[in-house]
């Protein structure tokens, strides 16, 4: 590869179009949910859930991802009796999407969901962007819903639903990128065939979702060859469990907590930035801003000239 790749295009989103690539836009996550695996229970709370989208702003993140329901390994997301129904999803979601647009009406707002009625009625709420963790293959609705929204929409690979990642065959690096780049295109096609354009759409390679340790570390290496699919990435690697497994001798052989993978996660950023990511979704706003900053003025010396 000569030098860093990332190109630069605009993403449309349901009222407005930022760009991506020139600089690293950070999204904050704002989980309002009882079992996360990195905050669960800490932001059930509508009010606490807001005040802390608003110190993510403060810090400097530049969108918020707002998610009600958990997908951790191991969680039933998805299948055919979600752990959270569709009302139940939007009791905890709404008001806190509601309370953020009150405080902070510029606020650039996605929601982290795979129900299409829980995206219909976040984008009638104020939500420009919708992150479907299955790619629309969870909800058969979901592509229509986003088609009429006219939202924004990351579509994130995953191998299978969330009981099903610790049985998935391993596969080789070469094995791995190709999976990603067939399902990635299934996904943009589908949205294609909802009548979603290009410029709606960025795509996620889905670090620990269906992918086994290794193996994200062999996609975070070879993560800028999904950039052939033509659209921006966004990369959540934040205290993903690989992260604390890489700990694992350094934490007397056992995998490092949550809440001991911040700096871990930022040396990931560093590498997902590097590799071409135009976003990061991230559970600590400060440090990651301050990283991407680092990595951007790295990509911008280092990209090819013409």
């Amino acid at each position: 590869m000569n030098g860093f790749q990332r190109e630069i295009a605009n993403w449309k989103l349901r009222s407005r179009t930022i760009e991506l690539g020139r600089q690293t836009l950070v999204m904050g996550i704002v989980n309002v949910t009882p079992d996360s695996f990195s905050d669960g229970g800490r932001f059930m709370d509508a009010e606490a859930a807001v005040a802390r989208a608003i110190q993510m702003l403060d810090e400097g993140a530049d969108l918020l991802d707002l998610g009600a329901e958990s997908t951790r390994p191991g969680s039933r997301a998805g299948g055919a009796a979600p752990v959270v129904s569709a009302e139940e999803e939007q009791a905890r979601l709404l008001p806190v999407l509601e309370g953020i647009l009150r405080a902070r009406p510029e606020a650039v707002l996605s929601v982290d969901t795979y129900k299409a009625e829980t995206a219909r009625a976040a984008c009638a709420a104020g939500a420009e962007i919708v992150n479907d963790v299955s790619g629309f293959a969870w909800d058969p609705r979901m592509a229509e819903v986003c088609a009429r929204a006219g939202c924004g929409v990351v579509l994130m690979h995953t191998r299978g639903r969330p009981e099903e990642w610790s049985t998935q065959p391993a596969l080789g690096p070469g094995e791995l990128v190709d999976s990603l780049l067939l399902g990635l295109r299934q996904c943009m096609e589908c949205a294609a065939e909802a009548g979603i354009g290009n410029e709606s759409v960025v795509l996620d390679p889905g670090y620990g979702f269906g992918k086994r340790f290794d193996e994200n570390y062999s996609l975070l290496a070879r993560q800028q060859e999904l950039l052939a699919l033509g659209r921006p990435l966004l990369a959540g690697v934040s205290r993903k469990s690989f992260l604390g497994r890489t700990l694992a001798p350094l934490n007397g052989g056992v995998d490092a907590p949550v809440e001991g993978r911040e700096t871990a996660s930022i040396a990931a950023l560093v590498a997902a930035i590097l590799h071409g990511a135009s976003v990061v979704r991230v559970h600590e706003a400060r440090a990651a801003v301050e990283a991407a900053r680092v990595a951007d003025a790295i990509v911008e010396r280092g990209a090819p000239r013409g």
